[in-house]
């Protein structure tokens, strides 16, 4: 569970429609201004980013319960200014780390007859690594969280199952199609959810 509230946005359900969508301190004050408190205990808030429900207590007035969101999500300004770089005087680091790489003897040859250099060849490498890992990375992440909202909201729904399927075989349009006919509300959570769930087409 994240405790940085100005970045994560989360969504409440009363029953199978949105009632809020924000930041978590936004969501709470909404629900808990409009709503009685037997509406509130059916309430499920949703984190858009996991897909995943999370519990708030909406005991007492609205303060109060703001209160124990800060204490169960931590004070965002403290933590930021506890991480700030230590400032240092005198000439700034260029980002620049050396270290040691093994490499064949044939492999270091091709590195040194590339455009730039071994160096420059290295980053680059690193570089095209990182963003195709980045993307696969965004795929699973975005595929668990359609997962995770889809088994708490929509377990029941006819094509449950075939919908997962094509979740998890990147077919999008199948994807789609079984979803279709499902509660507006949930379908465009869903599509939300997963809207990075699918490799990019050609």
């Amino acid at each position: 569970m994240r405790d940085d509230q100005t970045s994560v946005y989360y969504t409440a359900f009363l029953g199978m429609g949105v009632v809020a969508s924000g930041t978590l301190h936004h969501v709470v004050s909404t629900v808990k201004d409009a709503m009685d408190d037997r509406d509130l205990t059916q309430l499920l808030i949703f984190d858009d980013t996991t897909g995943k429900q999370i519990d708030v207590d909406f005991r007492g007035k609205t303060d109060d319960a703001l209160l124990r969101l800060g204490e169960q999500f931590g004070d965002l300004s403290d933590k930021e200014m506890n991480h700030q770089p230590t400032r240092r005087v005198g000439r700034p680091k260029l980002g620049v780390v050396s270290g040691e790489v093994t490499l064949l003897p044939r492999d270091w040859e091709w590195l040194k007859s590339q455009p730039g250099g071994a160096s420059v060849t290295l980053r680059k490498l690193v570089g095209e690594a990182r963003r195709s890992g980045g993307k696969q990375s965004r795929i699973r992440e975005s595929q668990e969280a359609t997962y995770n909202f889809m088994t708490a909201m929509a377990g029941n729904f006819q094509q449950y199952e075939e919908a997962l399927r094509a979740l998890y075989a990147g077919d999008l349009d199948r994807f789609y199609h079984f979803i279709n006919d499902w509660t507006p509300d949930i379908r465009n959570y869903i599509k939300k959810l997963a809207s990075n769930a699918f490799p990019e087409r050609d």
